[in-house]
């Protein structure tokens, strides 16, 4: 038999200075009101998050959780979901949708419309108004 048989938090116990009187009545302590706590708020975040579909950050979570009868703030809301690795979802960016690299015919101009200003620093307005700079 090893040694790390008969006391397997040896090394545990060695780095943080702890007797093993100590280190042993500490594992037989029940669990404090806050981690008993914590425990609940993340079943609670867990369910909200399905609730609302993955669509919800912290701050429109803590307005969910409170209709629903569970008071808690945001940084608390956010240290939870960032420990169960819970993300909300997010808007879809922008996506270009025109090719301008095509190698398609371009339409005729139909309206034979010009768009050079007759004078510098003079442009043409899209209902025909003539706007002035300078």
């Amino acid at each position: 038999m090893q040694s790390t048989d008969l006391m397997p938090n040896v090394g545990i116990r060695c780095v943080f200075k702890v007797a093993a009187s100590g280190y042993y009545a500490w594992l037989k302590r029940p669990r404090s009101k806050r981690a008993q706590e914590e425990e609940r708020l993340q079943v609670e975040i867990k369910a909200a998050h399905k609730r609302t579909r993955g669509t919800y950050g912290s701050e429109r979570l803590k307005t969910d959780l409170a209709e629903h009868g569970v008071k808690v703030g945001v940084h608390r809301i956010k240290r939870i979901k960032k420990a169960l690795r819970i993300r909300c979802k997010q808007k879809k960016k922008f996506k270009a949708t025109t090719d301008s690299t095509h190698t398609l015919p371009v339409a005729d101009n139909l309206f034979d419309r010009k768009f050079t200003a007759s004078e510098p620093r003079l442009s043409v307005g899209e209902r025909y108004h003539l706007y002035r700079y300078g």
